[in-house]
């Protein structure tokens, strides 16, 4: 999938260096933790995690620089339940559009995979996305559980 300047393209192993780059960027932008033993092991090896499972991991790359800009997941929970995961956007990608075609790409994969609901944890700092979730018809639900990285809970049923 081609947005401006972005491709949408499955991830691949070989892209775990820069994807943790991206990842972890942001997380310390925000001043949370990366944990690549914990809430963060679904990188250390994206195939398994995710495309072995019915899921879905996607990077964003600059077509001019080849730069992976972006990355997106959907990590399946059952066979009826999705989460949309790691999700994050270098801070000079931001505010073009890009955010909410991936977001509108993984509930599109999400029902072609047969997917009955998307669910996803995120943290009240980050404004912008929780205001993207909204408007892409996610509703508020109590979190399972609260610590340093997720303090809010959304759910969309497809």
């Amino acid at each position: 999938m081609l947005y401006k300047d972005f491709l949408i393209r499955p991830a691949k192993n070989e892209d775990i260096p820069a994807i943790k780059k991206v990842v972890f960027t942001v997380l310390e932008e925000y001043g949370l933790k990366p944990d690549e033993n914990g809430k963060d092991d679904d990188l250390n090896n994206v195939e398994k995690s995710y495309f072995s499972r019915n899921g879905y991991f996607g990077v964003a790359v600059n077509i001019n620089s080849n730069e992976i800009a972006g990355t997106i997941g959907l990590y399946a929970i059952n066979s009826e339940v999705c989460e949309l995961r790691k999700m994050y956007l270098q801070n000079e990608c931001r505010g073009r559009g890009l955010g909410k075609f991936m977001l509108e790409a993984m509930i599109d994969t999400a029902r072609r995979k047969a997917f009955g609901k998307v669910v996803l944890e995120t943290i009240s700092p980050l404004k912008v996305a929780i205001a993207m979730y909204k408007n892409a018809g996610f509703i508020e639900v109590i979190p399972k559980e609260i610590n340093e990285r997720t303090d809010r809970a959304f759910e969309l049923i497809l």
